[in-house]
């Protein structure tokens, strides 16, 4: 009972502080994210040459998540994880050897076929797109191609780093992604069409390429700090390997049903227009803005906490985290949720309306920004949740409801967007929906196999929050009414002193009033707001 409390403590500490760092890179490269788009749609506007770049970005992306940051990274910190625990450092970087080569050996294959096949792979995924518009869509997705072989190796390094407990860097390296697509594309972009053009859409191109080999870059020297040094192994016989591509398997789905469910949505605003594409692809971005900060920080440092309580045999301690975890995860999103529902338009209009954007397109990509919001707890509770299952070595469980979660996709895309007429935001809607039951349908079997979740006291803590984001959602409406109502021709100086005056508002009356509610999560919040600031 001693060392099953003593291992809760030292977990909530390892959990607390790692959080906090990964939070703040991942705030950082978010911010840096999102300035890259405020960029492209300053120097493109919000239609058809966007449509063109991110639909091409989406499917070397796409395979970034299945193989990448979904799968690979998923599997491979697992497996390294117990590695550690029960074979040694000597046999991890073994193992992290021949899982490098192997990698950089299939997916250097998969990049030539993408390049090869790249007509056929956008006729499948934006089979709306005019003849014109899909051809420069096929040179703009072979030129971004082999960016999936760069940050599928940092996204190695970067299982590498976590498994051993360094997250900062690891968090940071997306940054640098940012500035070198933002850097790198626009010089090479002014430098082939200085009118931004279709041809400077090839400089956004070659930027990301530049963006993704920082991304790898940046790392490496934290990797050999560590005592790592490649060595190529081709001796891919081993029960590491064989666990790691058995985890594989399944969470190749299971790990990657936002970003597939993503694409089916491409697939049907493809057929809407000029426009859609890049108006959900902005409002995306900024759903995931709280997402990164919050959901991928507490997601990130769940994995190899909860992998190593498996190990230990700490199954008390397991629960206590898992638990915590998505409590953390709902607290966070939820307040965001209703402000970006009720500011929807007046944040994108303050973040994007420049340049060739303009407030039209601000208002149709605020109507998807609505609705994605609706499942941003839920994709926050999943990244925790999902984590969780793979620890445990359950991994087919995520993989069977992610195929009824495509299933629902489809369904309600053709509801929602044909049956309803509700266009691109049915879209948005139907993925925010589709996240909602995954989580319930994961959170159902999760806590039917640990027969109990602490479910009596998260339900205590939604009660209270809810009632804080109802205040909150109020604040938000009357600034939305008072201060916002002519957001499409407002000043941006002013516009852009409403929002924040509305947001810090809303933020704090939420933080208040859950404080009067004695919302545990929050008190311990504040203070460790308050030991840190002590210490300084």
């Amino acid at each position: 009972m001693v060392a099953d409390s003593s291992a809760d403590s030292r977990a909530e500490r390892l959990n607390t502080k790692a959080a906090g760092v990964i939070g703040l890179a991942v705030m950082c490269s978010r911010v840096l994210g999102l300035i890259r788009e405020q960029v492209f749609a300053y120097l493109f506007g919000g239609a058809r040459l966007l449509d063109e770049f991110y639909a091409a970005f989406r499917i070397p992306n796409l395979l970034r998540d299945l193989f990448a940051e979904g799968a690979l990274s998923t599997a491979f910190v697992t497996t390294f994880s117990k590695t550690i625990a029960q074979g040694g450092d000597a046999a991890a970087w073994r193992l992290a050897n021949k899982v490098a080569t192997l990698t950089v050996v299939v997916l250097s294959a998969l990049t030539l076929a993408g390049i090869l096949f790249s007509p056929q792979l956008v006729a499948a995924f934006v089979p709306g797109f005019a003849p014109d518009k899909a051809a420069m869509t096929v040179t703009l997705t072979r030129v971004m191609f082999p960016f999936i072989l760069m940050v599928s190796a940092a996204a190695l390094v970067m299982g590498v780093l976590n498994a051993r407990g360094v997250f900062g860097m690891p968090a940071m390296a997306s940054s640098f992604f940012n500035v070198g697509s933002i850097v790198g594309g626009v010089l090479l972009g002014l430098w082939l069409d200085p009118h931004f053009g279709p041809r400077a859409l090839i400089g956004l191109a070659v930027g990301t390429l530049v963006g993704g080999a920082l991304q790898l870059i940046v790392q490496l020297p934290a990797l050999r700090r560590m005592g790592y040094r490649f060595h190529p192994d081709f001796r891919w016989r081993d029960p590491g390997i064989r666990s790691i591509l058995a985890l594989m398997g399944p969470s190749v789905i299971a790990a990657s049903t936002t970003q597939v469910n993503v694409l089916v949505n491409s697939v049907f605003a493809s057929q809407l227009g000029d426009g859609p594409v890049t108006w959900l692809q902005i409002a995306f971005r900024l759903m995931q803005l709280p997402l990164g900060i919050f959901g991928v920080a507490i997601g990130t440092v769940s994995l190899p906490l909860l992998s190593r309580l498996v190990v230990a045999g700490h199954h008390q301690a397991f629960r206590v985290e898992l638990a915590r975890g998505m409590r953390l995860a709902f607290l966070l999103t939820i307040p965001a949720t209703a402000g970006l529902m009720i500011l929807a338009e007046p944040i994108i209009s303050v973040l994007y309306q420049h340049g060739r954007f303009t407030a039209e397109q601000a208002a149709q990509a605020g109507g998807a920004l609505r609705y994605y919001a609706i499942g941003l707890a839920g994709y926050a509770g999943l990244k925790v949740l999902v984590n969780a299952f793979y620890a445990l070595d359950q991994r087919h469980t995520p993989m069977l409801v992610s195929f009824l979660a495509v299933a629902l996709n489809l369904l309600f895309n053709w509801i929602f967007t044909w049956h309803l007429g509700w266009g691109h935001r049915g879209l948005a809607l139907s993925t925010g929906c589709v996240a909602t039951c995954n989580f319930l349908a994961l959170y159902a079997l999760m806590r039917r196999h640990l027969r109990r979740l602490e479910t009596r006291r998260m339900l205590a803590m939604l009660g209270k929050v809810a009632a804080a984001t109802a205040a909150l959602a109020l604040v938000c409406w009357g600034g939305r009414v008072l201060l916002l109502g002519s957001w499409p021709t407002q000043a941006p100086a002013l516009k852009l002193t409403a929002t924040l005056a509305t947001i810090a508002a809303a933020g704090l009356t939420f933080i208040l009033l859950a404080a009067v509610l004695r919302v545990e999560e929050v008190e311990e919040l504040m203070a460790g707001v308050r030991r840190r600031l002590a210490r300084r």
